[in-house]
């Protein structure tokens, strides 16, 4: 096939319709570009549970074998449990998922030995200018000596390894509810979870990647709402949800009342540093609640404000040594895990924090739970550049107020904040505003909303 690289090959990895956009011929044409930008003499490959996977997965393995990579396929697993084996194993990985896109769609996230990310500052732009050049001239001529194709089991290793992080031992019994939205949580939950003091109520582990129940994507509140009704009337203690390939969680309470992704930060936060004695570095990103930060330093840590995405997280995850990251939109960050994310491990602080305590998730969580927030809303917009300089000519010169320019605009003023930020892809504004109460918080969003839509 011909294919368009601009529509498929992203900031962060690659991803589009199959077999519209791209399929296996270019899927091995991505591993043999692969093994030579990364020059490793090894690999691990692993897949989710959409129906193109296991093809698409191959084809690439074939192809990085084909350029004198041994390639170790650990087949389905998350996208956190290939970040795992990309760790224990030092070898750069590519996981075979399309995250909570729907069934037509699928992709590739690529990470350099030790789960180090690749982007397109980071190999990604090499990558594809280099398929591109094999789809104009022919692939390139196989080695002399290609590589081997071998398989390994690593779920067992994964979950001994998390389960190594959190102390669960002591723990009361909890009955939790899990949706794993017929993906890959189904795989791992039941290898995580075993022999912990839990009982699971499973909904929709079943692996299946056409989605049947609903989309495997709990940012959209519609996803959210069997697990919701299914946690009060189980009389659970909490329910969690992941996305498709399972590496997000999130939360709701033993009312079914979902729990903030940033107070999760803050909880999961005070929790690591405790763990390294009340010292060390937290990352959070611009538009995550101030209640993060605030808990970072009542806890002795040092927050550090970064861009939106996660690419910027690990980076400087690294550059400062940060013990943990997290973000608004469910990902969490370990050091402990290769600096990757892992909404298992988050989960696993969460069943930790609550069964340590006699307390309901509902009064738990309370503390890490100061402000209102008015979620992310989307506006479409002409002139992207128009209405920020409209939102900054409204408010620059106020005595009370500061502007900043980290990533897109943000206001902020002693008792609220908001910001505005750029759509790489779409002609979107986001707007996520916060507020110490309800009503400031809604008179602050409707002012910038009225400016941004004018």
């Amino acid at each position: 096939m011909v294919a368009d690289l601009s529509q498929i090959v992203k900031a962060y990895d690659v991803r589009g319709v199959v077999p519209d956009q791209w399929d296996e011929s270019l899927a091995g044409l991505f591993g043999a570009a692969f093994a030579e930008v990364t020059g490793a003499a090894a690999v691990v490959v692993g897949h989710d549970m959409r129906p193109s996977s296991p093809g698409l997965s191959r084809a690439f393995a074939r192809g990085a074998a084909d350029r004198g990579a041994d390639v170790i396929e650990i087949g389905l697993c998350s996208t956190d449990q290939l970040y795992y084996a990309s760790g224990a194993l030092n070898l750069p990985g590519a996981m075979f998922t399309a995250s909570h896109n729907p069934a037509q769609y699928n992709g590739i996230k690529l990470c350099r030995a030790g789960a180090a990310p690749v982007g397109q500052d980071t190999g990604l732009t090499q990558i594809r200018e280099l398929v591109e050049r094999w789809l104009e001239s022919g692939a390139a001529e196989p080695v002399d000596r290609p590589g081997t194709l071998s398989s390994r089991e690593t779920l067992e290793d994964y979950a001994a390894h998390l389960r190594s992080l959190v102390d669960l031992t002591s723990i009361r019994p909890l009955k939790v509810v899990v949706d794993a939205g017929n993906g890959m949580g189904g795989h791992t939950v039941p290898s995580v979870f075993a022999g912990l003091p839990l009982t699971l109520v499973p909904m929709y582990f079943e692996l299946d990647g056409t989605f049947p129940n609903h989309e495997a994507n709990p940012l959209d509140p519609a996803n959210l709402v069997d697990l919701q009704k299914r946690v009060p009337a189980e009389g659970a203690d909490l329910g969690i949800a992941f996305d498709g390939d399972a590496d997000r969680c999130f939360v709701v309470d033993e009312n079914g009342d979902p729990v903030s992704p940033s107070a999760i930060t803050a909880l999961v936060a005070a929790r690591e540093l405790a763990r390294h004695g009340g010292k060390g570095t937290v990352i959070h990103n611009l538009i995550t609640s101030r209640t993060v930060p605030e808990v970072v330093k009542e806890n002795g840590g040092a927050p550090v404000r970064t861009r939106v995405g996660h690419s910027f997280i690990k980076a400087e995850m690294a550059r400062t040594g940060a013990i943990f990251g997290g973000e608004h939109s469910a990902h969490y960050y370990f050091k402990d895990f290769w600096n990757a994310d892992t909404g298992m491990l988050a989960a696993l602080h969460v069943l930790a924090a609550l069964g340590g305590q006699d307390g309901p998730l509902s009064s738990l969580v309370a503390q890490y739970d100061r402000y209102a927030g008015s979620g992310e809303i989307n506006s479409t917009v002409a002139d992207q550049a128009d209405r920020l300089a409209a939102i900054r000519s409204a408010y620059e010169g106020r005595a009370d107020v500061t502007l900043d320019d980290l990533d897109g605009l943000t206001v902020a003023a002693a008792d609220w904040w908001f910001n505005v930020r750029p759509s790489n892809t779409e002609p979107l504004l986001r707007l996520n505003a916060e507020a110490k109460d309800a009503a400031t918080m809604a008179r602050i969003r409707d002012e910038a909303l009225a400016i941004i839509r004018a």
